[in-house]
C-alpha cells in the first residue's frame, strides 16, 4: 500500500497547489504561495513507507502541499537537498516541566528533532491543593519560579502563554492525585477520597490531559493498589484517555507488573503503555522475553498495549529508590526526620543492604556501589562529588555505601539524583527492534549554560533520539530509517490519540525536523553530559522555524497539545482551519 499512500500524497499536493495558486492569483498577484517552502527533501511521512523526493509547502501552522512545487514560491525557503524531512519527534516521557519555565528553548531536545514534550510520569504539575503548591514553591532550590497555576490545564496554558519552542502535553499524575486527597499516607483511599480523585481525573481530561500516568516504585505511589489505579484509569477512559505506568517492578517481579498493566488495559479497553521498558538487574534480564510475549499476546487479543524506552544501559532516579518505602511515608520532611533517628537509621541501612522482595530497590538492581553514579546536588559543598560513583564517594568519606547514601540525602536535603547501571545491551537491542516501542528521554530538556551546569544529567537528556537514529539505526542497522521515524512520530501520536500530528500530510500541523541521516549522532557521555547532539539542521513547530541551519531562531510557537477528552474538541472543525480539502488515506 506504500505506492497508494505516495500517490495520494502527490495527488493532494497537486490539489493544494492548484488551490493556493488560484487563491493568490486572485489576491493581487501575490507571488508567494507559501509562508515556508522546503525544496527537494527526502520525505519520510512518518507512516513507515519508503521516502520520496518532494517539496513541502507550509501556510501558517499547516502543511498544505506535498509534491513538485517548483513553479511556486515561499516567503521563506529551505534547500532540503540531502536531508531527511520527517514529522517532529514525540518525547513520550519528558521531565521538562520546570526546565521549560527557566529556559523555554528546550534546546537539548530541539537539537534532536523533538517537537512535542509529554509530561506526567506519576507526578504532574496539577492539580495542586494549597499544601502541594506551597511545597512546590519551597523545594525549588536555586531554580526559582512563581507557581501561578492550580490545575494541570492552567499549567500547560501558562507555558503556552509564556512562550516555549516545543509543543507540550501531559498525563495527569496518579501520585499527584493521591497526594491531593491523602497526602503521603500509606493506606488505601476511602470511597469518598477515591471518588474525589476520579473527579479530578475527569476535570483534567476536560482540560486536555492525555490520560493517567503512574510511577509505582516511589512513595507514596507504591501504596496504591490495583483497585485504586483501575478506578483512575476508568475515569480517564470515560473521555478516551489512556493509562501509562512506570511499572510496580522492572526487576524480579517484572512479569507480575506487566500483567497488572495488561489487566488495566483489559478493564478500560483504552490504550495502556509501559514507561521506559526495561529489565533492571541481571536477575531480570532473562524475564524480558516472557514480558514481550505477554505484551504481544495482549495485542493479539485486541488490547492496545505498547511501551517506550531510552537507548541506554543506565537509568536515572534518586537515592529514594534505594530505600524502603516505609521510611518515606509522610513525605520528604518525615523521611529525613526518620533517617536522623539512630534506631531507624540502623534498620534502613540493613534494608538497603538486604532489601525485601516486597519493594523495588534500584541499588540492588545495579548490583554494586560502583554501578551507581552521582549526578547532582543542591548543596555547593557536595557538588565535588558530581560524576563520581557511590563507591568512590564512600571510600573518600570512610563509610559504607549504605551510610553514604543516607548521609548524602540528609546533607543535601534532597533525594540526590543518580544513575543506576542496570541493563544489558542484548536486551536493550531486543526492545529497540520491537515495532510497538517508541522513544523517550526521561529527562529535562537542558542547555550547557546557567543553573543547568550545576548538575550532571544522564546523557539521555542530550542524546536519546540522536543515539537511536545514529548508533542503533544507521550504524547497527537495527531497524530501517523509515520504520525508526514511524516509531518516533505516528506511533506515539496514534497511542496518545493526537489529532493531525505525527505524520506529514496535507492539512496537518507543520511540526517537522530536517536532519542529515549520515551525521545525526549523540555526543553526550556520563563524564561529559552537556553536549548537544549533531545532525539536525532545521526544526519547524506549528509552521515556524525554531532551529534554522543549526541555530536557534528565538521563535516560541509551541502550543498545548490536548487529549481526546478536551472540552474544546467538540467546537473544533474536523479538518484544518484553512478550509482546504483533507488529505485522503
Amino acid at each position: 500500500m506504500n505506492w497508494l499512500r505516495r500517490t495520494r500524497q502527490l495527488f493532494w499536493g497537486a490539489v493544494f497547489s492548484a488551490v493556493w495558486r488560484r487563491a493568490h492569483e486572485g489576491a493581487g498577484g501575490n507571488p508567494f504561495a507559501f509562508n515556508l517552502l522546503l525544496r527537494r527533501g527526502l520525505v519520510y511521512d512518518g507512516q513507515g513507507g519508503p521516502p520520496f523526493l518532494a517539496d513541502v509547502g507550509i501556510v501558517r501552522d499547516r502543511v498544505v502541499a506535498i509534491g513538485d512545487l517548483s513553479q511556486l514560491r515561499g516567503r521563506q525557503e529551505i534547500d532540503a537537498s540531502g536531508l531527511a524531512v520527517a514529522p517532529g519527534f514525540i518525547n513520550m516521557l519528558s521531565w521538562a516541566t520546570e526546565s521549560l519555565i527557566l529556559d523555554p528553548s528546550s534546546e537539548s531536545d530541539l537539537r534532536q528533532g523533538v517537537t512535542l514534550e509529554v509530561f506526567g510520569e506519576g507526578v504532574s504539575m496539577g492539580p495542586l491543593n494549597p499544601t502541594m503548591r506551597a511545597e512546590l514553591q519551597r523545594r525549588q532550590g536555586e531554580r526559582r519560579f512563581e507557581v501561578e497555576w492550580t490545575t494541570l490545564g492552567e499549567y500547560l496554558e501558562f507555558l503556552e502563554k509564556r512562550g516555549v519552542s516545543t509543543n507540550v502535553a501531559s498525563f495527569v499524575g496518579a501520585t499527584s492525585l493521591r497526594i491531593h486527597e491523602l497526602g503521603h499516607a500509606a493506606r488505601a483511599p476511602t470511597p469518598r477520597e477515591l471518588a474525589r480523585m476520579c473527579e479530578l481525573v475527569r476535570q483534567a481530561m476536560r482540560e486536555g490531559a492525555l490520560g493517567v500516568g503512574s510511577a509505582l516504585i516511589y512513595a507514596p505511589a507504591v501504596f496504591a493498589g490495583p483497585p485504586e489505579l483501575e478506578a483512575l484509569a476508568c475515569a480517564a477512559a470515560e473521555h478516551g484517555g489512556g493509562y501509562i505506568s512506570h511499572l510496580r517492578s522492572e526487576s524480579t517481579r517484572l512479569l507480575e507488573a506487566v500483567d497488572e498493566l495488561i489487566g488495566i488495559a483489559r478493564r478500560t479497553r483504552q490504550h495502556a503503555e509501559i514507561y521506559h521498558l526495561k529489565a533492571a538487574g541481571a536477575q531480570a534480564w532473562p524475564l524480558m522475553e516472557q514480558a514481550i510475549a505477554r505484551i504481544e499476546a495482549a495485542r493479539a487479543e485486541g488490547l492496545d498495549v505498547s511501551a517506550n524506552m531510552y537507548p541506554y544501559l543506565a537509568g536515572a532516579s534518586g537515592l529514594d529508590a534505594a530505600m524502603p518505602p516505609w521510611v518515606q511515608e509522610g513525605g520528604h520532611l518525615a523521611w529525613l526526620a526518620r533517617l536522623r533517628d539512630p534506631a531507624v537509621r540502623r534498620e534502613v541501612l540493613a534494608q538497603i543492604a538486604q532489601p525485601s522482595p516486597e519493594w523495588e530497590s534500584l541499588y540492588a538492581a545495579a548490583g554494586s556501589a560502583e554501578n551507581v553514579r552521582l549526578l547532582g546536588f543542591h548543596e555547593p559543598a557536595l557538588q565535588a562529588y558530581t560524576g563520581l560513583t557511590l563507591g568512590e564517594v564512600a571510600r573518600r568519606r570512610g563509610q559504607t555505601p549504605e551510610e553514604t547514601m543516607v548521609d548524602l540525602v540528609l546533607e543535601d536535603n534532597s533525594r540526590v539524583n543518580v544513575a543506576y547501571f542496570m541493563m544489558d545491551e542484548a536486551v536493550v537491542r531486543r526492545q529497540l527492534a520491537l515495532p510497538w516501542v517508541s522513544l523517550c528521554s526521561d529527562e529535562e530538556s537542558l542547555a550547557p549554560r546557567g543553573a543547568f551546569l550545576h548538575q550532571a544529567p544522564h546523557p539521555r537528556a542530550y542524546g536519546a533520539f540522536a543515539r537511536f537514529l545514529g548508533h542503533y539505526v544507521r550504524d547497527q542497522k537495527l531497524v530501517g530509517l523509515a520504520e525508526a521515524i514511524r516509531r518516533l512520530t505516528s506511533l506515539p501520536a496514534h497511542n496518545l490519540r493526537l489529532r493531525e500530528r505525527g505524520a506529514i500530510r496535507a492539512g496537518w500541523f507543520a511540526d517537522l525536523v530536517l536532519f542529515d541521516p549520515a551525521r545525526i549522532a549523540d555526543r553526550a557521555t556520563y563524564a561529559d553530559p552537556h553536549q548537544f547532539a549533531v545532525g539536525v539542521e532545521h526544526v519547524i513547530v506549528n509552521g515556524q522555524l525554531v532551529l534554522r541551519d543549526g541555530r536557534l531562531t528565538g521563535a516560541r510557537p509551541g502550543r498545548v497539545v490536548r487529549g481526546p477528552g478536551w472540552r474544546g474538541h467538540a467546537a473544533q472543525p474536523a479538518a484544518d482551519s484553512l478550509s482546504l480539502p483533507r488529505a485522503a488515506g
